[in-house]
């Protein structure tokens, strides 16, 4: 079977985009063997149940409500996945996230070897934001973890040349794209209008 490295999350809420804007940094830095395939699962939930059952070993990069410092990596491997992405979820994805590898599990296919490399986010209350800094500084180490993870397996990723890279996620959605293109908060709402809230308060 190819190895997995799989960035779940949501760009479009600041720190839980730090899953695929892991595997968009992966795909740059390294150059992708064969048995290798990187993936963007954005919010796709149960839609990711093949990918889980196709490839072992399973690289998962997310953002994930620890209750640890904001900004801090902590790396989960195997069983324990499950137990952490349950609990204190920060959106959707992750309930979604669980279900795969229950479902995963129930066919049988499951990948043997799953490895969990959640930061702890600073903020995600932004609609339209990015990675705060003290999350988007954890990308290097998120992908040196990855980097060691799959060198178990055999797999011995290089440097990319430049030559070779490939986007893995949605054109025009890129980090530097996305953050150099963001409209201003006079003219974009970020944390819901303030005229309906007010409305809502009133009544």
């Amino acid at each position: 079977m190819k190895a997995l490295a799989l960035g779940v999350g949501n760009l479009l809420w600041a720190d839980e985009g730090f899953g695929v804007r892991c595997v968009e940094a992966f795909a740059e830095r390294f150059s992708i063997p064969e048995q290798l395939t990187v993936a963007d699962g954005g919010t796709q939930g149960l839609y990711l149940v093949d990918l889980i059952r196709e490839h072992n070993p399973v690289v998962i990069f997310d953002a994930v409500d620890f209750g640890d410092a904001p900004g801090s990596i902590r790396v989960v491997a195997d069983d324990e996945i499950p137990a952490f992405v349950a609990g204190k979820k920060v959106s959707l994805h992750q309930a979604g996230l669980q279900d795969v590898i229950a479902c995963a599990k129930l066919l049988g296919d499951c990948a043997e070897n799953m490895l969990l490399i959640g930061v702890q986010p600073v903020e995600l209350e932004d609609y339209g934001g990015s990675l705060r800094p003290a999350v988007k500084a954890q990308i290097p180490a998120a992908l040196d973890i990855a980097r060691d993870y799959l060198a178990g397996f055999g797999i011995d990723l290089e440097a990319a040349d430049g030559s070779d890279a490939e986007s893995v996620i949605t054109p025009g959605l890129e980090l530097a794209a996305y953050e150099a293109e963001r409209p201003d908060s006079n003219s974009a709402c970020r944390q819901g209008d303030a005229r309906v809230l007010a409305r809502a308060r009133a009544q």
